[in-house]
């Protein structure tokens, strides 16, 4: 039978090298010197740990992104050996059961200790990096140097890797220190089993890590997205990376034709099935809130307030003073939280997702692999190292994804749910703000006295009558045929007109009607009002909507539509004979045709067809219908696109294609039917 009072602290005194002890004493005392051992070291390590937090916060010098790499979650790791010490302390004044107590304490904080050193250790690469980095220069090394002399001097000249290796150093001497404690406890002592659990237990901890570690360094390998060319793509390209896609369509191919089973995995299935789904719908709400702000920004650049409504008070004023108070403060305001609070977190949150979609398709490669790896190790019985390697490989992709895409699918889903409620929040705000902008513009709006339901019903009967009144006007405009309009011709053009008629003669010369700007290569850019002479109802393609047409100069294609065929006007001067011919050719038609077009003399009475407002002081304004004196067809430059004409005794140029012949003294524009 065991003695129960095995692992208790002897009566008898020994030396302390336990010369003239018995074997029991000695156990007890070197059991006793590491448990001390372990209680001295981890004060020390808390020590460190709150040293090298001092140090990140004075590393002013350094960015932020950097600092958090460098230290990682080292408060996480001092949370947790902040509430370990205390109760290490505590076990070590019970001396008749601390060791088993010491055991059990361990075995308490396992998965903590794995879960805040995997993080840490899994970026203690990516920080020692940093470090090199720094090495290189020496300004910024020296500063740094500096630094950590001040607070930690036994640092030395390693500096920040000094720091850095502490906590991995630590957790690797955990299941050491527990060892050391179990080697000096008797095999029959209460504590033993409980002792061999714990150091069990941290063996455990520290091979996950390494598992972890392993796992997080295949994976960044696929999820860093290189913008390569496709001559860069293609000069990756060689025999090697050739064979293995090729084995890889082999063996899709063989499982597509049911040669060979498809591997199964229920479990990772579900889990990518929620990530796609995830994933869609991050894709679908940064489409809508890129084409919300599209929308916005289009509404932003509408300002009716700035136009000038002729109109003077009333609700009018009040109208363009809350939609000028609201377009400079409120909707620009709105809109630069939604970029901030909505939009760039969105662009981050969709970056996000890269990197598991290049795992989960690089994992599909990898399975590939590690299928046929493991048909040829039915067949064969061996397989070579970069085979092997390739089956661990798959195994880390698919267990680094089995283990992390669950909580990364309920992350963005967190993520996508606060921004969309804060998108709400944001329109809702807006609403809120807008309605206070409004409730003094609104008294004094005439109907502001009626309630929703009345002013809604008052709208909809004001929008019915105005809209009987357009159908009936519009079908009032459709039966009555406006008077015929003239187009003039462009001062300067006659010659050129001649020279088409006596070409093609009168039936083939149409005129524009309005300009038309090219698109095609082998489109023309004409202005309004020029002659064309046509050459071809159709295009190549056999379409009748566009016509080949010639200019006199050039020949290209133009929208039938925007053509109109032009009758020959005689002049008073023309002999009878032609005067007879082309009266025969203007009444041969049978369809109605615009009136006779006639060109602009030098000096001539004229009529302007549009409104058109002065810029400088070298032009001049004119109102639709106002009668003018044209002075010169053309500009200083010969530019017949410009004419200097006289208006109210004032002169100055105004565009040519404005202008038309006055056809009779009869009102401008067209009369409806009484």
């Amino acid at each position: 039978m065991s003695d129960p009072g095995a692992d208790k602290p002897s009566s008898r005194s020994g030396s302390p090298d336990g010369e003239g002890g018995s074997p029991e004493d000695k156990l007890l005392l070197h059991q006793r010197l590491a448990v001390r051992e372990l209680v001295d070291t981890e004060v020390s390590y808390l020590h460190m740990l709150r040293l090298c937090v001092s140090i990140r916060d004075r590393l002013q010098q350094l960015p932020q992104g950097d600092l958090d790499v460098l230290f990682s979650n080292i408060d996480e790791i001092i949370q947790v050996s902040s509430r370990f010490l205390p109760g290490l302390q505590e076990i070590t004044s019970k001396e008749e059961e601390q060791v088993y107590l010491i055991g059990n304490l361990f075995l308490e904080f396992q998965e903590e200790f794995e879960q805040v050193y995997k993080v840490y250790c899994a970026n203690y690469d990516q920080a020692l990096q940093l470090v090199e980095i720094y090495r290189k220069e020496p300004d910024l090394q020296q500063g740094i140097q500096g630094i950590i002399e001040a607070v930690v001097p036994q640092a030395g000249p390693s500096g920040l890797s000094f720091l850095l290796v502490i906590p991995l150093q630590r957790i690797t001497r955990y299941p050491l220190l527990l060892q050391k404690i179990l080697e000096n406890t008797l095999p029959d002592a209460s504590a033993y089993p409980v002792l061999q659990r714990a150091t069990s237990a941290l063996q455990d901890v520290n091979s996950n890590i390494n598992e972890h570690k392993m796992r997080k360094e295949v994976a960044s390998r696929y999820t860093k997205v290189e913008p390569l060319s496709l001559r860069e793509r293609l000069a990756r390209i060689n025999t090697h990376t050739l064979s293995k896609k090729t084995t890889r369509l082999s063996q899709l191919l063989k499982q597509e034709a049911g040669l060979v089973p498809r591997t199964e995995d229920k479990e990772f299935d579900d889990l990518e099935e929620r990530f796609q789904w995830v994933s869609l719908c991050v894709t679908e709400l940064k489409n809508n809130v890129s084409a919300y702000l599209d929308n916005l920004e289009a509404f932003l650049r509408f300002r009716p307030h700035e136009c000038h409504l002729d109109i003077a008070g009333g609700p009018v004023a009040q109208y363009c003073s809350l939609t000028r108070d609201l377009q400079r403060d409120a909707f620009l305001e709105f809109k630069r939280k939604l970029e901030g609070l909505v939009w760039r977190p969105l662009c981050s949150l969709a970056k996000a997702l890269v990197g598991p979609q290049n795992l989960i398709k690089k994992r599909l490669d990898k399975l590939l692999d590690f299928e046929r790896v493991e048909e040829k190790l039915l067949e064969v019985g061996s397989v070579t190292y970069e085979e092997k390697e390739a089956q661990h490989t798959y195994q880390a992709l698919n267990s680094l994804l089995v283990a992390e895409l669950p909580q990364f699918n309920r992350l963005v889903m967190q993520w996508l749910g606060q921004i969309l409620r804060t998108f709400v929040a944001l329109q809702r705000d807006l609403a809120e703000q807008v309605l206070q902008r409004a409730a003094g513009s609104m008294t004094q709006l005439p109907h502001h006295h009626l309630s929703e339901l009345a002013f809604r019903k008052l709208v909809e009967d004001t929008l019915g009558q105005t809209g009987d009144q357009l159908h009936s006007f519009r079908e009032n405009f459709e039966k009555v045929l406006p008077p015929p309009t003239e187009q003039p011709l462009l001062p300067g053009s006659e010659r050129q007109v001649q020279a088409l008629l006596s070409k093609y003669g009168p039936g083939k010369l149409y005129q524009v009607t309005s300009n038309i700007s090219g698109a095609g290569t082998l489109d023309l850019a004409l202005l309004r009002g020029q002659i064309v002479a046509l050459l071809q109802n159709k295009d190549t393609k056999g379409h009748s909507n566009r016509w080949l047409v010639d200019t006199g100069g050039h020949r290209g294609y133009v929208p039938a539509s925007k053509l109109q065929l032009y009758q020959v006007i005689p002049s008073e001067k023309e002999p009878s004979g032609q005067v007879g011919l082309r009266e025969d050719l203007r009444h041969s038609t049978a369809e109605p045709t615009p009136a006779p077009i006639l060109p602009i003399p030098a000096v001539a009475q004229v009529v302007a067809a549009y409104p058109f407002v002065a810029r400088s002081s070298h032009e001049v304004s004119l109102q639709a219908g106002q009668p003018v004196t044209v002075l010169e067809a053309q500009d200083k430059k010969g530019n017949p696109e410009w004419s200097l004409v006289e208006v109210d005794g004032q002169r100055g140029y105004v565009p040519s294609s404005f202008l038309v012949r006055a056809p009779s003294p009869a009102p401008w524009g067209w009369s409806l039917p009484s």
